[in-house]
């Protein structure tokens, strides 16, 4: 499934094919998009109202995959980003607490965010029958947003379209006047 570390160098190595290739490129790096709370990793435990994870208070900088999608539309469509690297992040960086009590502003429901060991997140996961190997797999996905490092802010939104990304409040307000977290 995921190997340690495996994932960054494999998109490294696909970012240096690209950049070889004698074509024109740009390549956007997004990091943790907030629709994980909604559509992704995170959703099943905002819907039971619980998010457990083995993350401790380490925050990310969740970009809104809105953005994303802005910033890929601009670079197909507009030449001046050829040769560019963008890094794409939300304005600031939010904890899984911020973010499980921002999506419950939104929505009025009751949400909370329990931060779990690895062997607690890892033995969750075997008891819901994934392999164990698998489940240490995802233990790891967590490693560096525990650690701090996936805390960062870039202004690769602001480079690329002039303005600044929307903010994890707009993203969660959104999304729950959408129907995006139904009971």
């Amino acid at each position: 499934m995921f190997r340690r570390g495996g994932v960054r160098e494999g998109l490294l190595d696909s970012e240096a094919a690209v950049r070889e290739s004698g074509l024109e490129w740009t390549i956007s790096r997004p990091g943790w998009f907030a629709q994980n709370f909604s559509e992704g990793f995170f959703a099943d435990g905002i819907r039971a109202g619980e998010v457990r994870l083995p993350a401790g208070d380490g925050a990310a900088g969740f970009v809104d995959a809105e953005d994303i999608a802005a910033v890929v539309v601009a670079v197909l469509t507009d030449a001046r980003h050829a040769g560019r690297i963008y890094e794409l992040s939300g304005p600031r960086a939010v904890t899984l607490a911020e973010a499980v009590a921002t999506i419950s502003e939104a929505t009025g429901r009751d949400n909370r965010y329990v931060p779990l060991s690895v062997e607690e997140y890892v033995a969750e996961l075997v008891g819901q029958g994934v392999p164990p190997a698998d489940a240490r797999a995802f233990a790891d996905v967590f490693e560096p947003l525990g650690k701090g490092t996936d805390a960062y802010v870039s202004d690769g939104v602001r480079q690329a379209l002039g303005r600044p990304p929307r903010t994890f409040a707009e993203f969660a307000r959104s999304t729950a006047a959408a129907g995006g977290w139904p009971a």
